[in-house]
């Protein structure tokens, strides 16, 4: 069984249950693992029950480009932070200025919730070292949120973003190097706050993990009715390595 496997069950051929809010790594590397062992058969359509809702999972087999996962992420929320950017470029190892002041700095969920910071340019993100531990005493509203800075300078002339993600010091890790949940958040805040004229599909390509020595992309298609935020995220797995775990 696979590491990120192991939070679900599978049950039946249409729905999977996720013990979790939401975890996009979990959930992708778990359809993969299923699907290339051929437990889902020719299915291309299912749900996974969560705590953060129902959400709808497509895949498509693409030739000689792998299996390609398409996530549907729970609605987005948005709630202000009234924290200090100085505490908070602090515990991000960056100064104040570096920090994007005419973009919102909020806490922002499509299942898990994480502090979207606006950094004015991609230099910043090779200095910072987080202070992860300290990250409850700026973030008095979410002490349990996990910090995620991005900037629209990019390594990748296709990609619309840039990123990094800072865990929570309650989830045991320091730094995630591609975050499927925050990247489908960031795409509900360009179409909240970057790009509100459009009302067709907004198509996002987001980097991330390049500080880490990874070079991560996710796809983030938003759908816009209104205030209404409809989002979906699209990536694949490959496989890593097999071991049994005893229960």
């Amino acid at each position: 069984m696979e590491a990120a496997a192991a939070a679900f069950s599978f049950l039946g051929k249409k729905k999977i249950y996720n013990r979790e809010n939401l975890c996009g790594h979990a959930t992708m590397a778990t359809i993969y693992a299923l699907k290339t062992r051929g437990v889902l058969g020719d299915q291309t359509e299912l749900t996974i029950e969560t705590k953060a809702g129902v959400l709808s999972i497509r895949l498509d087999s693409q030739l000689n480009k792998g299996i390609y996962i398409m996530m549907q992420q729970a609605l987005p929320q948005f709630q202000e932070f009234n924290g200090s950017l100085k505490d908070l470029a602090s515990v991000m190892g960056i100064q104040e200025e570096d920090i994007e002041t005419n973009l919102p700095t909020v806490y922002g969920s499509t299942g898990i919730w994480t502090l979207l910071v606006p950094i004015k340019n991609l230099s910043a993100f090779r200095t910072m070292k987080p202070n992860n531990k300290q990250f409850p005493e700026v973030l008095k509203e979410m002490p349990k949120a996990s910090v995620h800075p991005f900037c629209l300078e990019t390594y990748d002339v296709n990609a619309q973003m840039h990123a990094r993600h800072f865990s929570s010091p309650y989830s045991g890790t320091i730094e995630d190097p591609v975050t499927g949940t925050a990247s489908g958040i960031m795409g509900a805040y360009y179409a909240k706050y970057m790009n509100k004229e459009t009302d067709s599909p907004l198509n996002l390509l987001i980097e991330q993990g390049h500080e880490m020595g990874r070079d991560g992309r996710i796809h983030v298609t938003v759908t816009r009715n209104n205030d209404w935020y409809g989002i979906e995220i699209k990536g694949t797995a490959v496989h890593v390595k097999d071991f049994e775990v005893s229960i």
